[in-house]
């Protein structure tokens, strides 16, 4: 690959090995020769160990746990290569961290996702590609290029092949109300129809009533959201489809599986039978269950790369 003079290089932080790998396999090219580690302070050390002069640098990176690690080895490195004049530099961001501080929801608070964002520019990237942000007007925050892709197709492919004809046994679920745009374009894909959860607490210290809109009784229900955190949400929602619902069975999917605190044991307690998640984030083997199926996002992220090396569309990505 090498139309317009600049050849292309994948480099990785620490955050995404084995995607950077699989989308520099699905390139035809290796990944860039390149070392980050810390000095005994703790302090992020990266060095490159082949020339990016001239070169189209991708830098694959979630900023995911331990965010501030993360963060600092995409800046670092982004750092490095513009400063050995590498011709461009994009950030590859499977899952950008902050991205819930992005507006002030009482006084005083900071917006943390746009200090993320100029922290980015700051360093010297020239664009940025990444996948589902939790508020996608945080694209804005940005005053370089951001190319945004969606996980739904790659979650609806798979329960394509689970549902084959049989679209009148499930209903897509949106587990809180924030969440009904996306479900309603994931029961749009699969042909299916939707529901909704609507969790309010009636007065204080009093716990939620949940009711759902819609009829999920006797159907098999795929509940949908961008990211699981505590999975508190998400598995409240999977018990409420079948406690007040009727559901038989429940499903899951999400681009993002962040899972901290106790978000495994409420998983694995929970009645969700299976839970599609995607590689944006890499699930260490202590968090991996039974019920998770992952789906890779490289072959997505590589043809996004392919475009943006030769100056293509990439909104046309069909998946």
């Amino acid at each position: 690959m090498n139309f317009h003079g600049k050849d292309i290089k994948i480099f990785t932080c620490n955050a995404n090995r084995a995607v950077a790998q699989q989308i520099a396999a699905c390139l035809g090219i290796p990944v860039g020769k390149s070392e980050v580690s810390s000095f005994s302070d703790g302090e992020i050390a990266v060095s490159l160990h082949e020339s990016v002069r001239g070169s189209e640098c991708f830098i694959v990176q979630s900023t995911c746990a331990p965010v501030n690690d993360n963060i600092m080895e995409l800046l670092i490195m982004i750092d490095a290569m513009k400063r050995a004049s590498a011709a461009r530099i994009t950030a590859v961001l499977p899952y950008f961290g902050y991205a819930r501080q992005d507006r002030k929801a009482k006084a005083r608070d900071p917006i943390s996702a746009k200090l993320v964002a100029d922290l980015i520019t700051t360093a010297g990237a020239d664009r940025v590609l990444t996948m589902d942000l939790h508020a996608a007007q945080i694209q804005g925050f940005f005053n370089i290029p951001v190319d945004h892709l969606v996980g739904a197709p790659i979650l609806a492919n798979h329960f394509k092949k689970k549902i084959g004809s049989n679209t009148d046994e499930y209903v897509v679920v949106s587990p809180d109300l924030g969440s009904v745009t996306r479900a309603r374009n994931f029961a749009t894909r699969l042909g299916c129809p939707i529901a909704i959860i609507d969790k309010r607490r009636q007065r204080a210290n009093v716990s939620e009533v949940m009711n759902i809109i819609g009829d999920v009784k006797g159907k098999k229900v795929i509940l949908v959201d961008d990211m699981i955190d505590t999975a508190g949400t998400l598995c409240n929602a999977a018990a409420a489809v079948v406690e007040i619902g009727g559901a038989t069975e429940v499903y899951a999917g999400a681009t993002h599986a962040v899972l901290s605190g106790p978000a495994i044991d409420r998983i694995e307690k929970s009645n969700i039978k299976e839970l599609i998640l995607l590689d944006t984030i890499t699930i260490p083997d202590d968090k991996m269950l039974d019920k998770f199926t992952i789906l890779p996002v490289a072959p997505v992220f590589a043809e996004a790369i392919e475009r943006i090396y030769e100056d293509k569309p990439v909104s046309s990505i069909s998946i």
